[in-house]
């Protein structure tokens, strides 16, 4: 069974969505109008993105119910980074998923094994679970079905055309941050999320304290999509690196964890 059509407006047409894109261009202290690069992370309400100027630092905050919509607001982004699974296999584990539990280590629970494609195509959690032991060997847990709905309209998205987008981890992309020492402390308390702003600020990417309309995503989420805007500057500059090197495949398009 197929994923089925992303939600309206549809992934593959970028088209402008009018004066509300300006709340991805809050003028830069260089004066920079347009946001080269996005950062998005899921979030209660849809979806959180953070851009980036020319300079890397920060330009804007915005949030959509649908990926479509955020993605429509922004035709002349280069690069988008999503933290979302993209792309999916047609059977057996993928290699990024693993790669990246070695680089957030010991915290493994920050990251999840992606199972393939089938799994998701399942109608409801008990039959996605009995998919993924048939697949794997191994069930699927409660929390990463959770995910279902907003993986689909991700790889949605992407598999419709809009080859913008790329899979990141912000949890990977912190520790690279950190020359590969990543934050002890939970992105939900307040100890790791000073951390995490602090480790953006020196990079340059400076949050404020009033982000407007996305100032009700949670905190973290905010965060996590100012990670995933600082490798989609990477990305863009031709500087990532990507967990597998070269990229698994699949359907023609790469599968892997960029930072």
């Amino acid at each position: 069974m197929p994923f089925g059509p992303a939600p309206a407006p549809a992934c593959g047409r970028i088209r402008r969505m009018g004066s509300r894109r300006d709340a991805f261009h809050t003028p830069s202290a260089s004066g920079c109008a347009e946001s080269p690069v996005v950062g998005v992370d899921a979030c209660r309400t849809g979806w959180v993105a953070v851009a980036l100027d020319e300079e890397g630092r920060f330009a804007g905050a915005d949030t959509a119910g649908g990926l479509g919509e955020l993605l429509g607001r922004i035709p002349d982004a280069a690069v988008v980074a999503v933290d979302m699974p993209l792309g999916l296999l047609a059977k057996g584990w993928r290699e990024a998923d693993g790669l990246a539990v070695a680089k957030v280590a010991p915290h493994r629970s920050r990251v999840f094994s992606v199972p393939p494609r089938g799994v998701w195509e399942a109608d409801d959690y008990a039959g996605a679970n009995i998919r993924c032991r048939e697949l794997t060997g191994q069930g699927l847990s409660r929390q990463s079905w959770g995910l279902a709905a907003k993986l689909r309209e991700a790889n949605a998205c992407r598999d419709g055309g809009d080859h913008r987008l790329y899979e990141v981890h912000p949890e990977v992309s912190f520790a690279a941050i950190d020359e590969g020492r990543p934050v002890a402390w939970s992105k939900k308390s307040w100890n790791g999320q000073a951390v995490r702003r602090r480790l953006l600020a020196g990079q340059g990417i400076v949050l404020p304290d009033d982000l407007g309309p996305a100032g009700r995503v949670p905190p973290d989420d905010v965060l996590d999509a100012a990670a995933a805007a600082w490798s989609a500057r990477r990305i863009a500059l031709g500087t990532a690196r990507s967990l597998p090197d070269p990229p698994q495949e699949a359907a023609g398009l790469p599968v892997a964890i960029w930072y």
